[in-house]
């Protein structure tokens, strides 16, 4: 009986041990607009995980003229984001993409398959949407694994 005693003695006392801390949580700014801070993060990291906001196809604050070119742009915005973070497409592990015109399906996939190396498709959502930010004829949003590399700004 001492084993099994002591045994509940070592488990309690580690039940009440200070679990341990939490990884940080890093915060990386978005780019000022027109003077204007902007409102969210273009991205946030925690712990091995990267979640970047919502990109759309604009560059300096303008749109870019039709679907696929908004589409290219909003990958180009995407692929700046994880390059400043040294990542690439190969660590994105989830998309959320949001069109405004769900008709666009297989545009959109013309233009996002080929960012991605062969056979390292993210899991994907896709929405249709009445209306996004600015104008925007689509966003698209991911999570990428950022594993044991640095995310400095």
């Amino acid at each position: 009986m001492r084993g099994l005693a002591a045994a509940v003695l070592i488990l309690s006392a580690s039940a009440g041990a200070a679990p341990p801390k939490s990884a940080p949580v890093e915060y990386f700014p978005a780019p000022a607009a027109g003077g204007q801070a902007a409102p969210y993060a273009n991205a946030v990291r925690v712990g091995n995980m990267l979640y970047l906001s919502g990109q759309t196809g604009d560059v300096d604050g303008e749109l870019k003229e039709g679907f696929e070119a908004q589409a290219r742009q909003a990958m180009e915005n995407v692929g700046a984001v994880l390059k400043e973070r040294g990542l690439g497409f190969g660590d994105v592990v989830k998309c959320t993409v949001m069109l405004s015109d769900m008709s666009k399906w297989s545009t959109f996939n013309a233009v996002y398959v080929p960012y991605f190396p062969r056979g390292h498709l993210p899991a994907r959502s896709a929405i249709g949407a009445n209306g996004l930010a600015g104008g925007a004829l689509l966003e698209l949003e991911c999570w990428a694994y950022a594993g044991k590399k640095q995310g400095g700004s």
